[in-house]
C-alpha cells in the first residue's frame, strides 16, 4: 500500500495480502502445514517453525484485522470464546476482579461465571449504558479489566467507549471492547481509548456462516503502564494455550474481510427498513435498535459508530409462546443461532443464545426476538416477517 493512510476497504483488500512474490497470485496461499523445514538448527525462514506458533495464512489475517482496527498487533483464534479466554488469562490473576455487562452474551457470562471464577477471578455486573454504574463497581487496586459490548447482545445497549476508557484507566484497569456486533467497519474502539478489541470472526468478519473463529487486536498505546506488554502477554498465551485459527479458517475470514464494508452497508440498509416496518405494528411492544431516535444510546452511537448495524431485537404482545410460534413460521428468515452472515437469522434468545443466563441478573425478556438482518431483498424479508407475525 502506497498511501500514508489508506481507506478501510483498501486496507481490507491489501493489508497483509501482497501478491505472492513467486507466482504473482493475488489471493494469499493456504499454508496447510504443521511444520517448516529449517535451514540448519534454529535457522527459521521468516520465523516459522511450527504452525501453532505461526502460520503465514494466519499471519496475513492477523495483520489485516489489526490494520482494520487501527491496532499494533492482531491475533487469530479458533473461536470468539477462545479469544476472550486468552485475554482474561493473559491479563487477570487469581484474586483480581473484572466488570462485565448486565446484558452480556451468554457465552461470555458462562466463561466468566463458570470458568474464570473457579480459577479465582471475581466479577461484578454493570450497565454499559451508565458510565457511573461502571465506576461504582470499580474495586481500587483489584479491578484489572472492564469488559464492554457495544452494542450489547441481545438488547443493543450502547456504551460511551471514551468515557469508560477514562474511568478504567484511572482505576488501573484495561478496557476490552467486544466489537462483534458493530464490526471493525462500523466502529473502531481503539481510536476511542480502548486497549483491546475482541471479535467473534464467525460473525460479520467472516460473513458467510462457513467458519468459526475469533480475533484480538491490541492497541499501540496501552492506557495502563502495568499492562504495556499486553500484546506480548496475549501472544504468549495464544501460543501456550494453542487455540489458534487454522490456515483454511484464517483464509475464509480473510476472504470475508475483503467485502466487509459493502456487506455492512447493505446490512444497515436492510435493518433500517425492517425497523421501519416493525414500528408500524401495534403488536410490537418494544424495539431495540440504536438507530432509533428513541433509543437511550442513540446519540452516543451516532457519535462513535459509522452506522447502526444489522442487529435488531424486539418484544411482541402475547408473551413467550407467541414469540416462539412466530419465529417458527418464518420461511426466508432462518431459525438459528449466530449472526452476521449473508442470510437473515431469527432466534429466541431466552431459549437459545442466552439460555445460559436464565435465572441470573442477565436473564433476557421471555418474549424477546432477535434478528440478524441479512442481505436478501428487504421487501422479501418484511413480507416473511409479516406472515409469521400475523400467524
Amino acid at each position: 500500500m502506497t498511501t500514508e493512510q489508506p481507506g478501510f476497504s483498501t486496507r481490507a483488500i491489501h493489508a497483509g495480502q501482497e501478491p505472492d512474490p513467486r507466482t504473482g497470485a493475488v489471493v494469499p496461499a493456504i499454508y496447510q502445514t504443521s511444520t517448516y523445514k529449517q535451514d540448519g538448527v534454529g535457522g527459521l525462514r521468516d520465523g516459522y517453525e511450527y504452525s501453532r506458533s505461526g502460520n503465514p495464512t494466519r499471519s496475513a489475517l492477523e495483520e489485516c484485522i489489526a490494520a482494520l482496527e487501527g491496532g499494533a498487533k492482531g491475533f487469530a483464534f479458533s473461536s470468539g470464546l477462545a479469544a476472550e479466554d486468552c485475554i482474561m488469562r493473559a491479563i487477570l490473576r487469581p484474586g483480581e476482579h473484572m466488570i462485565i455487562p448486565t446484558d452480556a452474551y451468554g457465552g461470555t457470562f458462562r466463561l466468566v461465571d463458570k470458568v474464570q471464577k473457579v480459577w479465582g477471578v471475581d466479577y461484578s455486573l454493570a450497565k454499559v449504558s451508565q458510565a457511573d454504574a461502571i465506576r461504582g463497581e470499580i474495586r481500587p487496586g483489584v479491578t484489572k479489566l472492564v469488559w464492554l459490548e457495544t452494542p450489547t447482545n441481545p438488547l443493543l445497549g450502547i456504551a460511551d467507549i471514551a468515557a469508560i476508557a477514562q474511568i478504567a484507566h484511572e482505576a488501573g484497569a484495561l478496557l476490552v471492547v467486544d466489537n462483534t456486533f458493530a464490526s471493525a467497519y462500523l466502529q473502531q474502539p481503539l481510536s476511542l481509548g480502548a486497549d483491546i478489541v475482541v471479535h467473534s470472526t464467525t460473525k460479520y468478519s467472516g460473513g458467510h456462516s462457513d467458519v468459526v473463529g475469533g480475533a484480538v487486536v491490541v492497541a499501540e498505546d496501552i492506557g495502563v503502564p502495568e499492562f504495556a506488554d499486553a500484546a506480548e502477554r496475549v501472544g504468549f498465551h495464544q501460543n501456550s494455550m494453542g487455540a489458534i485459527a487454522g490456515p483454511f479458517d484464517s483464509w475464509l475470514v480473510l476472504r470475508g474481510l475483503k467485502t466487509l464494508a459493502v456487506r455492512m452497508e447493505r446490512h444497515c440498509d436492510n435493518a433500517e427498513k425492517v425497523v421501519d416496518y416493525l414500528r408500524g405494528r401495534k403488536d410490537v411492544t418494544h424495539i431495540y435498535y440504536p438507530g432509533l431516535d428513541s433509543h437511550p444510546g442513540h446519540d452516543i452511537a451516532a457519535k462513535q459508530m459509522r452506522r447502526f448495524g444489522g442487529m435488531v431485537s424486539f418484544q411482541l404482545e402475547g408473551g413467550e409462546q407467541h414469540a416462539v410460534d412466530a419465529i417458527g413460521r418464518t420461511k426466508i428468515w432462518t431459525l438459528g443461532e449466530s449472526l452476521g452472515g449473508v442470510e437473515s437469522l431469527i432466534e429466541h434468545p431466552g431459549r437459545m443464545t442466552h439460555a445460559s443466563v436464565a435465572g441470573t441478573e442477565l436473564e433476557v425478556p421471555a418474549d424477546l426476538i432477535r434478528l440478524s438482518v441479512g442481505l436478501e431483498d428487504p421487501d422479501d424479508l418484511i413480507a416473511d416477517l409479516a406472515q409469521a407475525l400475523d400467524g
